[in-house]
């Protein structure tokens, strides 16, 4: 499954979801000469604004890295400059109690991306879900994009570092039922997907 394939089902999803929500592909940044590139970003208003800065994980792209390391090196850099830069600065404000941006590292339901996850699953179940942008809350989540196939408002995420790590009862529980995820889980081998129940 291809990066832009899965673009397009998110920004699908952030429209049918979402009231006038701003979108953004390939979004540049530059924080005092540190560059890069997101995925997709949106900002939408629940009544305060939110920031969602997606990084999308396809097949090609989990084959050409070296690792997880360079995969949550890329991550990483970009919550940390992201919003560095001025153009995508976060103002703190009195009395916000929600997050004002969640970064997002997501993967197409595939049976490569799942190995890979499946492989690395210490280091990308380390990520810590909580953040800050300065003064500003934020959340992190590494996940599994799912109902790819359905209404895009139904978009979901079956994520790796929260309170349901990969191959855990809770996480395969999460997996929707006849969706790419189960399917791609099915197809790899068992002893990838539990090491525990190796004999």
């Amino acid at each position: 499954m291809r990066e832009d394939e899965l673009a397009t089902r998110v920004v699908d999803h952030y429209v049918a979801a979402h009231d006038d929500p701003e979108i953004r592909l390939e979004e540049p940044y530059d924080a005092g000469g540190r560059r890069g590139v997101v995925d997709v970003y949106v900002r939408v208003r629940t009544p305060e604004r939110v920031d969602h800065v997606v990084e999308l994980k396809g097949d090609a792209a989990v084959r050409r890295a070296t690792g997880a390391n360079e995969v949550l090196r890329q991550y990483r850099r970009m919550e940390r400059y992201f919003h560095a830069d001025a153009a995508h600065a976060l103002r703190p404000k009195l009395g916000r109690t929600e997050p004002g941006a969640r970064f997002l590292l997501c993967f197409a339901p595939t049976p490569t991306c799942v190995y890979h996850v499946a492989t690395h699953r210490s280091l990308y179940g380390s990520v810590d879900a909580a953040a800050r942008v300065d003064d500003v809350p934020a959340v992190r989540t590494v996940a599994f994009l799912t109902g790819l196939d359905g209404d895009p408002a139904d978009l979901g995420m079956v994520s790796v570092n929260g309170d349901a790590p990969f191959g855990s009862d809770a996480f395969l529980k999460a997996v929707p039922d006849g969706s790419r995820l189960a399917e791609s889980i099915r197809r790899v081998d068992d002893d990838v997907i539990d090491p525990g129940n190796e004999e």
